[in-house]
């Protein structure tokens, strides 16, 4: 890659995110190598931030972690020295640090502006002697061409709350690539999204991720959780009310979606929205007009953008009756649907404990233990029905328990209690995968289902979907896996 085509490719970077990923991605490129982060100096917080960091090719980010001078490594001695470093076997470095997962070698080179270094980069891999001084002057040329921009991009940080910034993982799987690209166009606008997914798939932080990379980042993001108030009590959250307005309204109150004007209003489980409140909803969000409970004056102008999660079939609620359809259609200019852990967790699984064990580690103040083999399979092999929440929650549990290293006995009991009840349920444990012995038994079955319930409804999706219990959108995604096409017959398209 010459000079040119990485300065025009860090110049087109439209934002932090965007030149951070720039950056480790021309990294990889030069050195082949799949691991890597990108570090920069924060003088307030006197420490080196972790802006970007890919592991196994999947983007990670971990706003909150900040390497200080009391953990040292070879990140800060990079920095401290202004020098390259080429660590070719980190079990015999003095300066090598774990941090997320072991790794056997490391190349990093500083990011100096002015002769001051303000950053490093560094990429890793798990085998020793992976990198050689060739690879050193590649990442040395890159910096070099980097660091104009870099600090350019550091100035207009220091005005950034980071601690706003959500945590993410990038590229997880082909939902996620798909859930990834909708955020990436949809945060732009003022569009109203809905994001749909079971408990604990991170509705929530997409919800930030959307605020957070929008023209309103700096503005409030306000949420609610609409199945956590009594339904008496949500109208005066979300619109305010006027003292006297009911028994025990002793002050006037700013309701929700007041306090949102300019920002993102994020309604959590909307779905459990009771029907006469969906009216006053839709008109806010329609003419951007909110009214206090028990207010004689005129309506007040709101400029809100309202984000929306549920893990309820809103279409079908719609349909029935249940969710007003005029507001249903109007908050589903954009849906995202979140696929649940089990989908993608069979190569990404060991990437999400790193990254919860690094986070809980340091919520608790503890070092941060290893993971043992036994202790990744059982947690490999869980279903996990709370989905990405109860995988963290699981490894923070891990966390407390354990000493330098993660046993299975360290896990929630229920992990342990699954474990077993696989092993006895047969005598011999097979040579291949479990992921890939599901998928040989499920296959088949799965679609003689799926040919038959569409053959039932005549090429209905949408009432085959009501007949599965599953949303539309996955009923077309399961069609397209199983490689059926509906048209006046079902057809397989092998």
């Amino acid at each position: 890659m010459d000079v040119a085509s990485i300065d025009k490719q860090l110049h087109d970077a439209r934002d932090f995110e965007s030149l951070d990923r720039q950056i480790m991605r021309v990294a990889l490129q030069r050195t082949g190598a799949r691991n890597g982060a990108l570090f920069l100096w924060d003088d307030r917080l006197d420490g080196l931030t972790i802006a970007h960091h890919v592991v196994k090719n999947l983007e990670v980010t971990l706003p909150d972690a900040v390497i200080r001078r009391d953990k040292p490594g070879i990140a800060l001695w990079v920095l401290d020295h202004n020098e390259s470093y080429l660590c070719r076997n980190t079990s015999t470095d003095p300066n090598y640090t774990r941090y997320l997962q072991d790794v056997g070698s490391i190349a990093a080179v500083a990011i100096s502006y002015q002769r001051r270094p303000i950053g490093v980069i560094t990429v890793s891999s798990g085998e020793r002697d992976a990198f050689t001084q060739e690879h050193i002057a590649a990442l040395e040329d890159l910096a070099a061409h980097a660091s104009k921009f870099v600090r350019r991009a550091q100035l207009d940080r220091q005005s950034i709350e980071r601690t706003g910034r959500p945590y993410f993982i990038k590229g997880l799987s082909a939902e996620w690539l798909e859930v990834e690209r909708r955020i990436e166009n949809a945060s732009p606008t003022n569009a109203p999204v809905l994001i749909h997914g079971e408990s604990g798939t991170g509705k929530d932080l997409v919800a930030s991720a959307i605020h957070f990379n929008s023209t309103r980042a700096k503005a409030p993001l306000v949420t609610v959780n609409c199945a956590a108030i009594p339904e008496t009590m949500l109208e005066s959250i979300l619109f305010g009310h006027v003292k006297g307005a009911f028994t025990g309204a002793s002050f006037n109150k700013i309701g929700e979606f007041k306090k949102a004007d300019g920002g993102t209003l994020f309604l959590d489980e909307v779905g459990e929205l009771p029907l006469l409140l969906q009216a006053k909803v839709l008109r806010a969000v329609e003419q951007g007009e909110v009214q206090a409970l028990g207010s004689n004056s005129a309506p007040e102008r709101v400029d809100v953008r309202l984000l929306c999660a549920t893990n309820r079939d809103l279409e079908r609620m719609a349909n029935e009756g249940s969710f007003r359809a005029d507001l249903y259609y109007r908050l589903s200019v954009m849906s995202l649907e979140l696929p649940p852990l089990r989908s993608y967790k069979q190569d990404n699984l060991d990437v999400l404990a790193h990254v919860f064990l690094q986070q809980a580690a340091e919520k608790h103040g503890i070092r941060a233990p290893k993971i043992s083999t036994s202790a990744l399979s059982v947690l490999q092999n869980y279903q996990y029905p709370g989905n990405v929440r109860e995988l963290k929650n699981a490894i923070e549990h891990a966390v407390i328990m354990a000493g330098d290293e993660i046993e299975p006995d360290d896990l929630p009991d229920r992990f342990t209690v699954h474990a077993q009840s696989v092993s006895r349920s047969g005598d011999a444990v097979p040579d291949q995968k479990l992921h890939d012995l599901r998928e040989q038994w499920l296959a088949p079955l799965e679609k003689r289902y799926l040919s038959n319930l569409l053959r039932a409804c005549e090429g209905n999706v949408r009432k085959a979907a009501d007949i599965a219990g599953v949303n539309h959108v996955t009923m077309y995604r399961l069609l397209k896996k199983r490689g059926l096409s509906v048209g006046r017959q079902v057809k397989s398209i092998d």
